[in-house]
């Protein structure tokens, strides 16, 4: 009951968005506007404040990186490849296949949810796997999808892109600072927190408030195995190698937390850029969002006697 209690209210703001939207009460055109501000305003602020305040020491836990980042490109490696030996599925649409059950929407909702259930503890490795999903996951897709046309994402450009994004930039303004060793000043510090108290419900009301409903009509089969996958599959991998790995019971709650939130809205907007399995994304994405209310519940409460006193 207290992992429920701590969990609905957060899915609870994505209802209400989806509520607000299905309505008319509010256009869904909003949704880009409040996704705009989290993403490059409250979700640095965030970053920053709570990177840059931690000693250096703690901020590269490679077992963190191996376990989350590992079984992120493991659910990835099955589900492109089996895509693949079907014959049916170019390297595109096997790639899209492949990062709707593999890209996880780490920065709009494993982030908030961690933040909200054990404090900024564990916003940390949530920062860590955001960036992996940013770094890695990110232009391993962009690079598959343009194979066929090398010369349209030149190396330096996509560094470029990787490196501009909000999440890393903030994330290694964050680490420069944490290693000078300097406090941060109280009212910068202060101003930070203020900004990035918005993230939680700006970021989950943006997230139900462009829910496509249209999106579960097309693909319907396909969807909810890859959403199998995503919030069962790759969780259970994540936690195997935690456990493989000896990592400690924050670190291992949050890559399993990280592992099993929905799927990237990020893949929608790679696969519509691409026109490749667009209603295939869509629909995946609306399928994790609705069933990771549960799967998350079910997977918070399984850890929640190992996360005991962690906040």
């Amino acid at each position: 009951m207290e992992v429920a209690s701590l969990v609905l209210p957060v899915f609870a703001i994505i209802v209400t968005g989806w509520l607000a939207g299905v309505s008319g009460y509010l256009s869904r055109t909003l949704a880009d506007a409040l996704v705009h501000f989290a993403y490059n305003v409250a979700m640095p602020a965030l970053l920053v404040v709570t990177i840059a305040q931690e000693p250096a020491r703690n901020l590269l836990e490679w077992r963190f990186l191996l376990a989350f980042g590992g079984g992120s490109l493991i659910c990835f490696a099955l589900v492109f490849l089996t895509a693949r030996a079907g014959g049916k599925h170019d390297l595109a649409s096997s790639t899209i296949h492949g990062m709707a059950a593999a890209m996880t929407n780490t920065g709009f909702v494993a982030l908030p949810i961690l933040h909200a259930i054990y404090g900024q503890p564990a916003v940390l490795p949530a920062a860590v796997a955001t960036v992996f999903v940013a770094a890695v996951m990110f232009p391993i897709t962009v690079i598959l999808l343009e194979k066929d046309a090398p010369g349209t994402v030149s190396s330096a450009a996509l560094a470029k892109q990787i490196l501009l994004n909000p999440m890393v930039l903030s994330t290694l303004i964050g680490l420069v600072w944490a290693i000078t060793g300097l406090p941060l000043p109280a009212p910068v510090a202060a101003y930070l927190n203020m900004i990035a108290a918005a993230l939680t419900p700006c970021a989950l009301f943006a997230i139900g408030l462009g829910l496509s409903v249209e999106g579960l009509r097309s693909n319907l089969t396909a969807s909810f195995a890859l959403a199998a996958v995503k919030l069962v599959i790759m969780p259970l991998i994540v936690y195997g190698l935690c456990v493989l790995l000896g990592l400690n019971p924050l670190y291992t709650v949050a890559a399993v937390i990280c592992a099993a939130v929905p799927t990237a809205k990020t893949v929608y907007v790679l696969a519509h850029e691409h026109k490749v399995e667009e209603k295939l994304v869509a629909a995946t994405v609306s399928v994790t969002t609705m069933l990771s209310v549960g799967t998350l519940l079910v997977a918070l409460y399984l850890l929640s006697g190992l996360a005991t006193g962690t906040r």
